[in-house]
Parts: C-alpha cells; structure tokens; sequence
C-alpha cells in the first residue's frame, strides 16, 4: 500500500485515541477536583495535568490562572492547543476524508458525525450538557470508530496500521494517567491510605475503565502497587502497557517491510523488559522514573515508525523532526 494511505489510517486511529485518552485525564482530574481542597491544591492538580502532558508551557503563555475552567477549556475546545480534544477530532477526521477509499462508509461517517458533534459541543461549551458527560461522549465516540473498523474492515495492512496507531497512543496515554496520580498528584503522607487517596486511585481506576477488572483480580483494598501492577504488567488488562506492546509487537510483524529490522528490534526490547520486570523491581527503581524512561522510548518507537514506513527512503537523513501535524507530541 502507498506510505501516504498507511501515514493517514495511522493518524487518524492515533489522533481518535489521543482525544480519548485526552478526555480520560481531564476526567481523572476533574473528579479529584472536586474533593474538598484549598485553591492551591485544586491550581496544583490542574498545573499537575498540564506538565505530564507537556503543555504546561504552552498554556502558561496564555493564561494566569491553571484553574479548572481554564484548563478544561485549553484541552477541550482550544482550536490553538494541536493536543486538545477538538483538534485531535478534526485530525482523525481530515485523515479519514483523505483515504476514504480505503476505509468503510460506516467509518467514514462516524468520523464526520463525531466531528460535526464536536463543533456543536465547542459553540456550546462543554458545561452545557455537563463536563464528566462530555468525556463520556468522546470516549463512546473513540470506541465507536474502533469498533466500526473492527467489525467492518479487511484484516489487511490497512486494518494493522489503524490498529498500530490506536496502541502506540494508548500505551503512552496509560503511563502518562499513572503518572499524573503517583508522582504528581501523591497525597501527603497524612492521606495515605485515608478516604482521599481511596477516592483518587478509585477515580484514576474509572478513568482507564479498570476498576471492574481491579476488583476482579485482587478482590481487596484498592493500593498503589496492585493498581500500578494492573496498569504496567498484566496482560490480561486491555489498556495496560504490557498488552499494548503485546499488540504492537503482533502488528509490526505482521506489516513487516524491507526497513523494518530495527523498528521490529527496538519493539521487542521494549516489551521483553516489560515482561521480565517485577513491580517490586520497578517501585524500588522509581515509579515516577521508570514510566517517564518508557516514554521516552514510546516515543522513540513512533518515530521510528514514521522513518520506517512514512518517510521515502531519500529524505531518512534530512529528516531531523516530524511536523506538527504527523506527531502531535505531548
């Protein structure tokens, strides 16, 4: 298939689940906001979302105040924030009229539904219909278009780059809500164990859709290690790093290639670490310092992934940064 048909499936599929991942830490956020705090907290928690996504920067040069409606509306709505919500829509959806050919209808049309809906809610505001109903919507809209595609699509190079794109995003979203609760957001240590900090790791539990499965796998009290367990290492846990690069692994080989060797390579580094490491290992490493490694190297791996399959083999040596609108970089 031509690179540019598998560089828009890519980037459609990864902008859909960086709007729903995006709308996952707003709403881990959001509820943990609204447990009985002082400003300074509540501005520490939001300033805390900002710098694990990268955008601190960004914002600071526009607003004041990390306060909650500015924030929301700076990773919700913004149209000059490439990394908020409303442009990671549009993105999908400006990448699916481009190869419309090789998706289905009813793709195509859940992508420009969601989109004509998000230019609606943007009008609006997000408060109109409610904020936790908002990311609600974005997150059965982002199933949506996986299930669609899931249950619609040949299982072609199309399919696989669509899917490599959906677990790349998903991986590096999951380390980064673990991060935002354990090294950010730690209570001080007169709330450790407390209702409060069972409240927090509850919220980020519901934020990746795990808390069922948490109470199915450990049947106990809900602590800091079994959940950072649960999101690192079980490959049993949809949205967990180990299963994410599982997938990656699986699709890599399958989409293949003449340059592939490295790419293929540096993913099964990754995830063999994955499965040898220990959460006793990692806990007395740093958990703070262990995820931001592994983003490090998440991102190392998509850039390879552009360099591999994207990018003709004549400009692999002049390209020394990806642009904007192919890596929408936290």
């Amino acid at each position: 298939m031509l690179s540019s048909t598998a560089e828009h499936l890519y980037w459609m599929a990864r902008s859909m689940e960086r709007a729903e991942n995006t709308a996952r830490m707003l709403d881990v956020t959001y509820r943990m906001s609204l447990l009985k705090q002082s400003s300074l907290e509540a501005h520490h928690e939001w300033r805390a979302m900002l710098s694990i996504s990268g955008l601190h920067e960004d914002f600071e040069a526009r607003y004041e105040v990390p306060d909650s409606a500015h924030v929301l509306h700076f990773m919700a709505l913004d149209e000059k924030n490439p990394g908020s919500i409303y442009n990671s829509i549009f993105t999908a959806r400006e990448n699916a009229r481009a190869v419309r050919g090789s998706i289905t209808s009813e793709m195509w049309e859940a992508l420009n539904a969601t989109w004509l809906e998000m230019r609606r809610i943007k009008n609006e505001g997000i408060e109109a219909d409610g904020i936790s109903r908002f990311f609600d919507w974005v997150k059965e809209r982002s199933h949506l278009s996986r299930g669609i595609a899931h249950g619609t699509m040949l299982r072609d190079n199309s399919f696989r780059f669509i899917r490599l794109g959906s677990f790349l995003e998903r991986a590096d979203n999951t380390a980064r809500i673990l991060d935002v609760k354990y090294h950010i957001l730690l209570p001080s240590l007169r709330d450790i164990g407390g209702a409060a900090d069972y409240y927090q790791w509850s919220a980020l539990l519901r934020s990746v859709s795990a808390f069922e499965a948490y109470r199915k796998v450990y049947r106990d009290q809900i602590t800091p290690k079994r959940v950072t367990e649960l999101l690192i290492l079980r490959p049993d846990m949809a949205r967990s790093l180990v299963t994410c690069m599982n997938e990656v692994n699986r699709l890599l080989h399958e989409i293949d290639g003449p340059r592939a060797t490295e790419l293929i390579g540096q993913c099964a580094l990754l995830r063999s670490k994955l499965h040898n490491d220990k959460i006793d290992n990692i806990f007395q490493y740093g958990l703070h310092e262990y995820i931001s490694e592994f983003l490090e190297k998440i991102y190392d791996l998509g850039n390879l992934v552009n360099t591999t399959f994207f990018w003709p083999a004549d400009e692999l040596k002049a390209a020394d940064t990806v642009s904007s609108q192919k890596q929408l970089s936290y």
